[in-house]
């Protein structure tokens, strides 16, 4: 008699939820609308109501942004069904109702450009570096500063630093300590200094030692802060400004962020690029 098969034992990495590993260790989308607020302020000197969020992926920020204010409301954009449906079903099917009802999402094209005119757009986690030429870039920007409201702003973030181009590097953080914990990390795996081409993967490993591989990967042109304010200038923004975490006494990250003309040169650095209309 045949002996029976034995069920392969799930893991931690089998069962998890790359979407929500990916939420508690990249995103953190109450920092990003503060930032948004700021820079708004700082231009305008009021706040801001509406937002496009582009490439949106679970647009968690959306939800974020209409449990701000009663009067706000936020528009997502992303190709990927996958992850729209899953922000569908594990954030906006949080919200109360009310809030729900002010969030729009739309699977298209971020170049599409057939949404009303918004207070902020934004293109967050590097996303806009998916377009590798400056005719990409350029016609992406135009179709951004066509739906920004009279007064409106573009916040696209940014990261470099020497130790941003080195592939023998992959950043490691625990998210979740203890055996049903689990780590992230961040593969720099491919730069060709030739064309600033760049590939990138996120990685999860778990406590029982089961890894999820290439749970997110990303295949870049590596832009650098003048080329994009040179290509938002282009497109047709009136002024561009870059805002840094400034540094405490100790060379500690501050929590407070402001423009900057003249930046600490450090190994990796993250900043913001805002687009004034």
């Amino acid at each position: 008699m045949a002996a029976k098969n034995k069920k392969t034992k799930k893991t931690m990495a089998t069962k998890a939820d790359k979407f929500d590993c990916y939420l508690q260790s990249v995103q953190s989308a109450d920092h990003e609308i503060d930032i948004f607020d700021q820079v708004y302020k700082d231009a305008y000197k009021r706040e801001p109501v509406t937002l496009r969020e582009d490439f949106c992926g679970t647009f968690s920020v959306c939800c974020e942004w209409v449990k701000r204010d009663k009067d706000r409301k936020a528009w997502g954009i992303d190709l990927c069904p996958e992850t729209l449906q899953w922000g569908r079903d594990n954030i906006l099917s949080d919200l109360k109702p009310t809030d729900a009802a002010r969030v729009v999402v739309l699977e298209q094209d971020v170049r599409a450009g057939n949404t009303p005119f918004v207070d902020v757009l934004v293109a967050q986690n590097f996303s806009f570096w998916i377009f590798k030429t400056r005719t990409e870039v350029i016609e992406y920007f135009k179709v951004a500063l066509a739906n920004l409201a009279d007064e409106g702003v573009m916040v696209l973030d940014m990261m470099g630093g020497t130790a941003c181009y080195d592939t023998t590097i992959t950043d490691k953080r625990t998210i979740v300590k203890g055996k049903k914990g689990f780590k992230y990390h961040w593969e720099q795996a491919y730069f060709n200094p030739v064309n600033a081409d760049a590939s990138f993967y996120i990685h999860f490993k778990f406590g029982d030692g089961s890894k999820m591989k290439r749970a997110f990967e990303y295949h870049w042109r590596f832009w650098t802060v003048p080329e994009v304010r040179e290509m938002l200038q282009e497109a047709g923004f009136k002024e561009s400004h870059v805002y840094f975490e400034r540094e405490n006494e100790d060379g500690e990250d501050s929590g407070e962020w402001e423009r900057m003309e003249e930046a600490p040169n450090n190994p990796t650095w993250l900043s913001y690029i805002v687009g004034v209309k």
